[in-house]
């Protein structure tokens, strides 16, 4: 594959890019902000025109102590429910600077079961307590393959420890994914942000 350069010496004074330097990958397909919600959902958008799909979540803040969650629908979000088989790790660092861990969270991780799968866990309603980052899921419209996702999270927990979550796993179905939901696993979502986006092929 032969290189490609700009067209300047500089990049500060490049005025064009080469083909193969990906611009404007990521589509938002839509934005949703929660004020004291039992859930968001994405019942709408999700379908065979992308083959990744990414959730930005911002700021998270539960109503009461929780877990932020999310689950995949088969049928246009009238249920919750695909059988996912997961992993979650996790890193943390208190403030005092007494605590830090480093592994594996059997409490978070599912094996061929339909609940909700952990985000974030522990959130509190302190004010400036919340949770950000992201999940791909990876082509949901297949009818061939199970359906991949894999994510990561930054999060203050319990009012003092930096927390730093890793999470991955897959639906085990064959059936297209439609919706998504994500929701505190007690209370509501008191605020936050979440977009979704399509990844266009370079």
């Amino acid at each position: 594959m032969p290189l490609k350069f700009a067209n300047n010496q500089s990049l500060t004074s490049t005025t064009a890019l080469p083909s193969a330097v990906p611009t404007d990958n990521l589509i938002l397909i839509s934005t949703q902000t929660a004020s004291s919600s039992a859930n968001i959902s994405f019942t709408t958008g999700i379908n065979s025109t992308y083959d990744e799909y990414i959730f930005k979540f911002i700021n998270i803040h539960p109503s009461t102590t929780a877990d932020f969650t999310f689950n995949m629908s088969t049928d246009g979000g009238s249920n919750y429910n695909v059988t996912k088989t997961t992993t979650f790790f996790r890193t943390y660092h208190d403030e005092a600077d007494t605590t830090t861990s480093l592994g594996y969270r059997t409490d978070s991780d599912l094996a061929q079961s339909t609940g909700f799968q952990h985000i974030c866990y522990d959130l509190t309603t302190t004010s400036d307590e919340s949770c950000s980052g992201s999940l791909s899921l990876f082509n949901p419209a297949s009818t061939t393959y199970v359906k991949h996702f894999i994510g990561s999270s930054n999060f203050m927990q319990l009012n003092t420890y930096q927390t730093n979550a890793y999470f991955a796993g897959y639906g085990n179905t064959t059936s297209a994914i439609n919706a998504v939901q994500f929701k505190m696993s007690s209370g509501n979502i008191d605020d936050g942000i979440i977009k979704l986006y399509g990844v266009k092929k370079s």
